[in-house]
C-alpha cells in the first residue's frame, strides 16, 4: 500500500540554467582576479592582502579562493528578531519576505497629498503603517529626514522607527559614528548588548558603488558592523549601458564582482558574520540615460541575480513594489504588479523599495498600502497547490456526483479561507452594490485604507526609560558632531 503524501510544488520564476549560474560564477572570479576592485578602505586593502590578494594602490585584484572561502563561511540563512522577542524574518534564499526601502529626498504628503521634503515624524509613520501592513515584513524609513543634522539624519530615522513598530528594521549611516550611535539605541531597546546580539532585531544596511568599487566610509561602517556581531545587508547596483555594460550578462558580473568583495572583506573581518547580498541592477532608460527604475529588465536582472544567489548558498535581497511614476496610478500598479510578483517567484530573500515613487526619489505610503495587496495576492500563487489524498476529494466528489454542488458541504466551509484568497482593497461587487457604496475608486479604498492605519493603530510602546536612553545617545551625537564642525 502506498504511503499518504503531500507535494507542494511552489511555483518557481527561473532566468539562468545550472550552466548559465556557473559560467557567469566563473566570469565574476575571472573579473575579480584579472581586474578586481577599488577598494578605498585601508584597513579592507590591508585585510585582504593579509589574505593573498594582490594590492596596487587602491586596486585589489581577488584569487578565487578568497572569493570561494567566503562564500563557504557564509550562513546561508540568519533570524531577524522582532523587538517583543519574537522571531520574526528567516533570511534564506527561497523564502521571500517584502518591505520599504531608504533614502527617498521627497515623501508624499499622506494628508494634503503634496510632494514634499522628508521631515521628522515621516520614518515613524512609516514605521507604524508597516507595523499595520500584514504583507510588509520589515520597516525602512522611505526618505532621508531633511530637517534635522544632516549626518545624524539616519540616527534620528532609526530611533523613530524602532519606537513604531515591533518588526525587524534596517538601518543605515554615514559613518562609524553613527553605526554606533545606531546600534547603543538598538542595545537600549534589547535590554543590552548581549541580548542584541542573542536576538538582533534589526541588520545594518550598506551599499557599495558602480562599477567595482567599495568606498571607504561604507566599508568601514559594514566592518564595524560585522565586529559587533550584527547582520549585515550589503547592497550594489550597476545600469545597463551607464554604470555597467549593456549587456544583461556584463551587467551581472560587475554587480557579483562588487558584491562578492565585499562578501569576501566582511568574513575576513568576522568569519560566519551573516550577510544578505543585495542589488538593484537596471538598464538606462534610452531617453536620459538615468536608470529605469520601473524597467522589466531590473526584475529580470534580480531574478537571475536570485539564482545565482541561491546556487551559491546566500540570501539576496531584491527590489519591487516601485515606479517610475510620480503618483499611485496605472503605470505604478503595472510596474509594482510585475516586480512583486517575479521578486516573490525568484525566492529572493529580502524585496526592498516597496513604495518607491519618481526612481527611488519619491516615499509614498500610499503605494505601500496598494503593495501590500499585491504582496498578498504574489503569496498565495507563491502557496502553490497541494496535491494529497485529503486534497483531491475523491470521496467528496464521489458523495456529490455529476450535476450537483459543493457549496454548502462541510469540506468546502473548512477549507476555502486556505484554498481561496479574499482581497482587502480589490473591489468584486455587481456594479450596482458598487454604485451605491459610493462608487468607490482603488484610490480612495487606498487612502481610506491608509487614514485608518494612520488614525487607529498603534504599536506596543517603548517603555519610558527606553525612550530617556535614547534621547540622551540623540543628544551625546548631536554635541559630537557640533564639536567636528
Amino acid at each position: 500500500m502506498e504511503p499518504d503524501y503531500v507535494s507542494l510544488q511552489p511555483p518557481l520564476f527561473r532566468v539562468l540554467s545550472d550552466r548559465q549560474i556557473d559560467k557567469l560564477y566563473q566570469a565574476t572570479l575571472e573579473c575579480l582576479d584579472r581586474t578586481g576592485l577599488d577598494v578605498r578602505n585601508a584597513d579592507a586593502r590591508e585585510m585582504l592582502a593579509s589574505a593573498g590578494a594582490r594590492v596596487d594602490g587602491v586596486r585589489v585584484r581577488f584569487p578565487a579562493p578568497i572569493i570561494q572561502d567566503a562564500v563557504a563561511a557564509a550562513p546561508r540563512s540568519f533570524t531577524l528578531w522582532g523587538r517583543d522577542g519574537t522571531p520574526r524574518i528567516e533570511v534564506t534564499p527561497g523564502r521571500v519576505h517584502f518591505g520599504p526601502g531608504p533614502t527617498c529626498t521627497y515623501f508624499t504628503d499622506p494628508q494634503s497629498g503634496e510632494k514634499r521634503m522628508v521631515r521628522r515624524g515621516d520614518p515613524g509613520l512609516t514605521a507604524r503603517v508597516c507595523d499595520a501592513l500584514d504583507n510588509v515584513d520589515y520597516v525602512m524609513s522611505l526618505g532621508l529626514i531633511d530637517d534635522v543634522t544632516a549626518s545624524l539624519a539616519s540616527v534620528y530615522e532609526f530611533a523613530e522607527m524602532v519606537a513604531n513598530t515591533v518588526k525587524p528594521v534596517l538601518p543605515w549611516a554615514y559613518s562609524v559614528e553613527q553605526v554606533s550611535d545606531i546600534y547603543q539605541i538598538a542595545a537600549a531597546v534589547a535590554g543590552d548588548e548581549e541580548e542584541l546580539r542573542r536576538r538582533p532585531f534589526l541588520a545594518f544596511f550598506s551599499t557599495t558603488q558602480a562599477p567595482l568599487t567599495l568606498p571607504d566610509e561604507d566599508t568601514a561602517n559594514v566592518l564595524w558592523a560585522a565586529g559587533h556581531d550584527l547582520p549585515i545587508v550589503l547592497l550594489g547596483s550597476g545600469t545597463a549601458g551607464t554604470t555597467g555594460p549593456i549587456t544583461g550578462a556584463g551587467v551581472l558580473v560587475t554587480y557579483l564582482a562588487t558584491a562578492l568583495g565585499g562578501l569576501a572583506i566582511i568574513q575576513l573581518r568576522r568569519r560566519g558574520t551573516p550577510v544578505c547580498i543585495g542589488g538593484v541592477p537596471d538598464a538606462m532608460d534610452l531617453r536620459s540615460a538615468r536608470g529605469a527604475y520601473g524597467s522589466p529588465e531590473m526584475s529580470l536582472y534580480s531574478a537571475a541575480v536570485s539564482d545565482i544567489c541561491r546556487h551559491l548558498g546566500i540570501p539576496f535581497m531584491g527590489t519591487a513594489g516601485a515606479s517610475e511614476s510620480k503618483v499611485v496610478d496605472c503605470q505604478a500598479a503595472i510596474e509594482s504588479t510585475m516586480q512583486v510578483v517575479l521578486s516573490g517567484l525568484s525566492g529572493a530573500s529580502l524585496v526592498h523599495d516597496v513604495g518607491f515613487l519618481d526612481s527611488a526619489n519619491l516615499g509614498s505610503l500610499e503605494l505601500l498600502v496598494m503593495n501590500d495587496e499585491i504582496i498578498s495576492m504574489t503569496r498565495r500563487i507563491m502557496r502553490g497547490i497541494e496535491i494529497s489524498d485529503d486534497t483531491l476529494m475523491l470521496d467528496l466528489i464521489d458523495r456529490v456526483g455529476p450535476g450537483g454542488e459543493f457549496v454548502s458541504t462541510k469540506e468546502t466551509a473548512r477549507r476555502c479561507r486556505k484554498e481561496i484568497w479574499n482581497p482587502t482593497l480589490m473591489d468584486r461587487e455587481p456594479w450596482e452594490k458598487w454604485e451605491a457604496s459610493g462608487s468607490l475608486t482603488m484610490g480612495d479604498r487606498i487612502k481610506s485604507r491608509l487614514d485608518e492605519i494612520i488614525s487607529t493603530h498603534r504599536p506596543p510602546p517603548l517603555a519610558p526609560e527606553v525612550h530617556e536612553k535614547i534621547d540622551a545617545i540623540l543628544q551625546a551625537a548631536e554635541a559630537r558632531e557640533a564639536r567636528s564642525h
